[in-house]
């Protein structure tokens, strides 16, 4: 089950007002752009920013992901009748073909266990051309980003019509090797209700990704900085050797 901050409805209809500048899927676009792809399936897509930024360049978009609420959100943004949406869990993809697989923001650090994560890189080698391309970002653990998770340092402030103000804000519940835990607030000063969202993501170090996606059948073509948040990010370019 995804976490609240994406099943729960009323918080999943704030999630893209709370963080407008997806700056970091400036990256992805240009990924696609630069390897020529034609389909495209967004693992993890939540509310759909990425998919329907891909579909009116002319691209077939899957996008998939198991939170009903987040898909919910999706299909209501202009251009969504254009992508296909799929509720399902990324070890459950249906059958593809597909020019590029992407998993954008902390989609590839929630599969916490060796099984799970292995699974999901199973389920995009066979969703994959041959040729095809695996990308996505895990954040670097050796930047340690829990350290600024607290609500001083990520307090936010929103007036979203329709709803009123939002202040949401990130702390750190618990560090344990590579395992780190974290609760989100939120706050609606309208009718002053607070809803938390609990999460944990797994920070990997490359090698062990690297390792990981050899495993599961792929070549690791080229490990990549995120240009929007460097020596924070590792972006893994992957391919399917058949």
């Amino acid at each position: 089950m995804a976490d609240a901050h994406f099943e729960v409805p009323r918080l999943a209809e704030v999630y893209d007002p709370l963080d407008p500048r997806r700056r970091d899927l400036d990256v992805y676009v240009a990924i696609a752009s630069e390897f020529g792809a034609r389909t495209v399936l967004d693992i993890g897509c939540g509310t759909g920013t990425f998919a329907c930024l891909l579909a009116p360049r002319g691209i077939e978009v899957i996008g998939v992901d198991p939170a009903a609420a987040s898909l919910d959100v999706a299909r209501a943004k202009p251009g969504a009748t254009r992508v296909r949406w799929v509720q399902a869990t990324a070890a459950d993809l249906p059958p593809l073909q597909v020019d590029l697989a992407t998993m954008t923001g902390n989609v590839a650090q929630v599969f916490l266990t060796d099984e799970e994560w292995g699974s999901v890189l199973q389920s995009a080698h066979a969703a994959l051309r041959p040729g095809g391309r695996l990308v996505f970002e895990t954040r670097d653990p050796a930047a340690k980003a829990w350290l600024g998770w607290n609500r001083a340092d990520s307090l936010s402030r929103a007036d979203i019509p329709g709803v009123g103000v939002v202040q949401a804000w990130v702390e750190l519940s618990a560090a344990r090797g590579e395992l780190v835990s974290f609760r989100s607030t939120f706050v609606f000063e309208a009718d002053r209700v607070t809803l938390t969202s609990d999460s944990t993501l797994r920070f990997r170090r490359a090698e062990e990704v690297a390792d990981s996606l050899m495993s599961a059948g792929f070549v690791v073509d080229e490990l990549r900085g995120a240009p929007d948040r460097p020596g924070r990010e590792l972006v893994f370019v992957a391919r399917q050797s058949g």
